[in-house]
């Protein structure tokens, strides 16, 4: 199967966004720099979730390449896990219960099951339909379907009264997540993805999406879920040094 250069790329473009979105966030959560509300606006409300829908849909592509979207599940679902435990010891009070890479195995596994079927819908309409019911169903976390301005359902309030479907997409008022990407609606999402990679797979294509342009982009693309791992411990190190030297207070040094 040919690799897709733009996706390669696409995604080592989200890689150095959230490296740098992270860095931003560390500043300004953990070493209280001040960035002003602007820039918090653009980045915590705008930047921050297209990165992660990018991270998303092109995670969704990439599943009609792998050869076991289980075993390859499994994998990130346990390194979202390391990362629970992690944070849960050294931030206490800001550990990640269901972040994005929880999110990421369990919608490879699903998908292990399911692909076959779904790779039947012809890939527009699957596309389509997916990205769709993703944006009808962006507010399910905070109790509906739909959008204020235009219509709303309210969802049965003991869905979120029950501690253990917040992977689903139903927290609890006492839930708490530093990182959280809960199966509704970013499933949907990943969904659209697989079926666009469905045409990828397919080799039918536009030829230019297959050529990778900036190999440099490709090859942290093709290396995302090492950098994820790798570039916070890296990131907090050399932050605590900085500050240490400008004699700033700082979080373990």
């Amino acid at each position: 199967m040919k690799r897709v250069g733009i996706v390669d790329e696409t995604r080592g473009l989200a890689v150095i966004s959230m490296v740098i979105y992270h860095l931003y966030f560390d500043l300004v959560y953990f070493y209280g720099v001040n960035m002003g509300a602007l820039v918090d606006t653009i980045l915590s409300d705008w930047w921050q979730p297209l990165i992660a829908g990018t991270f998303i849909f092109v995670s969704g592509i990439a599943a009609n390449y792998s050869k076991n979207n289980f075993k390859r599940g499994v994998t990130c679902f346990f390194v979202g896990m390391a990362f629970t435990f992690a944070t849960a010891f050294i931030t206490p009070h800001a550990p990640i219960y269901f972040g994005v890479l929880h999110f990421l195995g369990i919608s490879m596994m699903i998908y292990g099951f399911i692909g076959k079927y779904t790779s039947r819908i012809p890939w527009i309409i699957g596309m389509i339909v997916f990205g769709l019911l993703y944006i009808l169903t962006l507010n399910v976390p905070k109790g509906y379907i739909g959008f204020n301005w235009l219509f709303r359902i309210d969802l049965p309030s003991s869905l979120y009264g029950a501690e253990l479907l917040f992977p689903l997409g139903f927290p609890s008022a006492s839930f708490s997540s530093l990182d959280y990407f809960p199966l509704l609606p970013n499933f949907l999402l990943f969904m659209s993805g697989t079926s666009l990679g469905v045409l990828f797979r397919s080799g039918r294509a536009a030829k230019g999406m297959y050529m990778t342009r900036f190999s440099g982009l490709a090859f942290i693309g093709r290396h995302a879920l090492l950098i994820y791992i790798l570039h916070q411990p890296v990131t907090v190190v050399i932050l605590e040094l900085i500050f240490k030297c400008m004699g700033r207070p700082t979080m373990f040094i």
